[in-house]
């Protein structure tokens, strides 16, 4: 059964969201937070990001394996297209024009504690398996259209620039997997390089969507006799 609040996560409400979902494809998104694992808790990055009312869905320390979550996966959240890190400046935050953050059946946005020059990868990955199992019971294939997210240095500014190529739109009307550096018309920098193969498994996996199962679109699709 899907489950629109994750199970086993913390739950700290937003108060505000990105509206309704407007359909297409299930997707996933991963940011970082600009913030090394364990510097600040989930729970203290959560309440930052609703203060700034740019929530993304889930918050995940993967050293300490603890997650919030702050958007309902049955709403949009706010991350795409706003600042990559915690600390905020005037102007910083803005509205993505193209609404990216509500595309999708479901656009599950993932913020890691973590930097884009450091991938989160390299290290412990702690509730890993959780997440993408609750993915899975939404129907996000475990595939990565746009392929690896690309590197980038501590600069985001520059990190972003370099980058722009990779925001494919057909790739993103796949859906599946993405780093914020893969979203059209974002201006996100991470995750960096991290290893695909870590987060869905090697070469990804299949996986089924919800719907009829084969069973009944048979039996649906039988002739009516005259």
């Amino acid at each position: 059964m899907a489950h629109a609040w994750m199970p086993g996560a913390s739950r700290i409400w937003a108060g505000t969201d990105g509206g309704p979902l407007i359909g297409g494809a299930p997707r996933a998104v991963w940011l970082t937070l600009g913030t090394a694992p364990g510097a600040v808790s989930v729970q203290s990055a959560a309440q930052r990001l609703i203060g700034e009312r740019r929530p993304c869905h889930l918050i995940w320390d993967p050293v300490t394996g603890d997650v919030a979550q702050l958007v309902s996966v049955l709403r949009a959240g706010r991350a795409l297209g706003a600042a990559d890190d915690l600390e905020w400046a005037p102007g910083r935050v803005r509205v993505n024009p193209e609404n990216v953050n509500a595309e999708g059946r479901v656009c599950v946005q993932i913020g890691v504690l973590g930097h884009p020059g450091e991938p989160f990868t390299g290290g412990n990955l702690l509730g890993i398996e959780a997440i993408v199992a609750w993915l899975d019971s939404w129907g996000v294939p475990r595939r990565w259209p746009a392929g690896r997210p690309g590197g980038c240095r501590r600069d985001g500014t520059a990190a972003a620039t370099a980058v722009t190529d990779r925001r494919s739109r057909p790739a993103w009307a796949r859906g599946g997997h993405f780093g914020a550096s893969q979203v059209p018309g974002c201006e996100n920098a991470g995750p960096g390089a991290i290893d695909i193969d870590r987060i869905t498994g090697r070469h990804g996996l299949q996986v089924r969507t919800r719907g009829l199962p084969a069973a009944a679109r048979a039996e649906a699709a039988l002739p009516i006799p005259a």
